[in-house]
């Protein structure tokens, strides 16, 4: 599926899909010609075509278009040549119950205000964990995902002037071959970007004072860089203990652990975050590295889809429950304090009433500060669609989904008890969009915290009185919290290095 599609398939056609859709015919109808011929005027005809495209796309409709068209009603396009795999009803946003595009709309319409990002095409499917920069913003949301499948051609990440936040793709692709993932198909093979590339990208970042920068990909931790051919030796990738791959052992490349090292180094003061990986690219190096460096972040997206060892199997996963939470185990003792969230699938092909206790269980022996769950909805071309029955009726989701999202808010609020009374360092975003008195920033596993925005010292200059702006870094005294968001008092404004001492 072409990057643009995971826009359109939820949301109305526009100029920018007709030209979209006038390019790939022309492209298909020079490919029927023979290689002898090719005739000046047809080349010319191309390249007329592609100074239209480029032109209209500058001008055309952005994400914000898109949204505020989404609730305006909807006809049928006109289209002699659909895309393949889509049907009408999926074009217009219908029959896309379970569609991480869909929920991101919804999740983004809801939000009262935006900022800017300019992203990579992978960037849409992790937006829901992204969409915590924006609530401080003062603009739209304004996504412009890139048109070109290779590295080359994708912009770099970019904010508003006054976000604190960037995002960098560092990756796309997935070869681990989930039953239920339609990523394989939709993104292809697993590509890594240069690491020299992302150095530069992160540095210039740091250069216009952002204070933080999330690594994107659709299984991020399983960077490899094989471009240069002095690093493709025979040494195999690293995984997690008990952990397997759909594919053959992984060799040679710069891996994610020298990835993160280098980024880490471009800028003490720069918070690191990465997202979104999978359990298996999590070998003790990465885990030390973490552990060693300040400024990233102690946060661990650890998706886990199910707790029943069935389950995983019939998804493809290369991992047991047991396996699972013997990883949660050493992560816990590897770095200290660490904040867990994950990902889970209500519903699943063949998934008992038994099944679902057990993801139930895990929820609530683990207890994670944050978590995303959704009902099951097969796609297409998945080999889940192919082998598989989608057998747990639509009402048995949703009340098994329900019941999902009420033990984990309950075990969230737990595990966020430990904070209360603790000091933490919090990057301030901006002001509470509840109140115009507060300040609203994340802590170190990014979790929203909330509090006075009042006069402060700073840490190094005692005499002086400042308030906290966007991009500082302050410390919090944590005094309530929900499953949510913590609330405390501002002590200071301090930095990244100094605020070790207290936190």
């Amino acid at each position: 599926m072409h990057p643009l599609q995971c826009v359109l398939q939820t949301q109305r056609w526009g100029p920018l899909a007709s030209v979209s859709w006038l390019l790939l015919r022309t492209c298909r109808a020079h490919s029927s010609v023979p290689s002898t011929a090719c005739p000046s005027s047809e080349r010319q005809q191309e390249d007329g075509v592609r100074k239209d495209f480029s032109s209209r796309l500058a001008s055309g409709p952005t994400f914000q278009h898109f949204l505020r068209s989404a609730s305006a009603p909807q006809e049928k396009p006109d289209m002699e040549d659909p895309p393949p795999y889509l049907t009408v009803d999926e074009l217009l946003g219908r029959q896309r119950k379970g569609c991480m595009a869909e929920r991101l709309k919804e999740e983004i319409l809801n939000r009262e205000k935006m900022v800017d990002i300019l992203a990579g095409p992978d960037a849409y499917r992790d937006l829901p964990r992204l969409l915590a920069v924006a609530e401080s913003g003062q603009q739209a949301a304004n996504v412009l995902l890139s048109l070109d499948e290779t590295y080359a051609d994708v912009m770099p990440v970019q904010t508003s002037p006054s976000a604190t936040s960037a995002f960098v793709s560092i990756m796309r692709g997935c070869d681990n071959m989930c039953s239920y993932c339609i990523v394989p198909f939709t993104r292809g093979r697993e590509r890594s970007r240069p690491v020299a590339s992302i150095l530069e990208e992160v540095r210039k970042l740091s250069e216009q004072g952002l204070k933080e920068v999330t690594l994107l990909g659709q299984n991020v931790n399983s960077f490899r860089d094989s471009s240069e051919v002095q690093f493709n030796n025979a040494v195999s990738t690293n995984l997690s203990r008990g952990f397997s791959t759909n594919y053959k052992p992984k060799q040679g490349g710069l891996r994610f652990a020298h990835l993160l090292d280098r980024v880490s180094r471009v800028d003490p003061e720069m918070r690191i975050r990465f997202t979104s990986p999978h359990p298996k690219d999590f070998p003790d190096e990465v885990l030390q590295l973490i552990h060693e460096r300040d400024n990233i972040c102690k946060q661990i997206h650890l998706p886990a889809q199910s707790g029943s060892s069935r389950v995983l199997e019939a998804m493809r996963r290369g991992y047991s429950r047991e396996a699972y939470v013997e990883l949660i185990h050493h992560i816990r003792e590897s770095i200290p304090g660490v904040s867990l969230s994950s990902d889970f699938i209500a519903g699943f092909c063949g998934e008992t009433e038994e099944d679902h206790l057990q993801t139930v269980s895990l929820l609530r022996e683990v207890q994670y500060n944050m978590g995303f769950l959704f009902a099951y909805s097969m796609r297409q071309k998945t080999r889940a669609y192919h082998r598989l029955k989608d057998d747990v009726p639509e009402e048995v989701k949703l009340r098994r989904l329900e019941e999902l999202i009420t033990v984990f808010r309950e075990e969230a609020t737990k595990a966020n008890m430990a904070s209360v009374g603790c000091t933490q360092l919090v990057l301030v975003e901006g002001h509470s969009k509840r109140s115009a008195t507060d300040l609203c920033g994340r802590n170190d596993g990014n979790l929203k915290v909330i509090f006075p925005d009042v006069e402060m010292e700073d840490v190094n200059n005692s005499e002086v009185k400042v308030r906290a702006q966007p991009g500082d870094y302050v410390l919090v005294k944590i005094t309530s919290t929900s499953s949510q968001t913590l609330k405390g008092h501002v002590l200071c404004r301090t930095t990244l290095k100094d605020s070790s001492a207290y936190c």
